[in-house]
């Protein structure tokens, strides 16, 4: 089974796609940018929503699907030609890995014993709003 999410800058999920684990990443991003719960403001002028994404989605399919969302794309290219030059900015794809890690602490999620693909999503949403209880109930506590 394949998640596909799709998180803030802070790791906190907005949207989350299952599928076979032999579908291609890129394949799934369209759905994942249409899945999100809090629906997306326009972007301002001067003032674009980045996206970053791993090589997996270094394709047409991947590259349209930003660009019809309206979204800044930062994808890691396959081959790259550019010459080596300094990073100005860390990559930040780790957010997510990290967010997945968070959603693997839950027994149920880290082991599929779901029959039912829509069970196994409706576990990992309710996994995603408790997350994002925690970070709210933190953010209470710290003030």
């Amino acid at each position: 089974m394949k998640k596909s999410l799709l998180v803030e800058q802070d790791g906190g999920p907005l949207s989350i796609v299952i599928a076979g684990a032999n579908v291609p990443d890129a394949h799934l991003l369209a759905q994942t940018l249409d899945a999100v719960v809090v629906e997306r403001p326009e972007p301002e002028p001067g003032y674009e929503q980045h996206l970053c994404l791993d090589k997996g989605f270094d394709n047409d399919t991947g590259w349209e699907a930003t660009a019809e969302r309206d979204y800044e794309p930062h994808i890691a290219l396959i081959r790259d030609q550019r010459p080596p030059r300094p990073k100005r900015f860390k990559p930040k794809r780790w957010v997510v890995e990290r967010t997945l890690a968070w959603l693997s602490q839950c027994r149920a999620i880290l082991i599929r014993w779901d029959t039912k693909a829509r069970n196994y999503l409706g576990l990992l949403q309710l996994a995603c709003a408790l997350l994002w209880f925690r970070r709210y109930h933190r953010l209470i506590h710290l003030r």
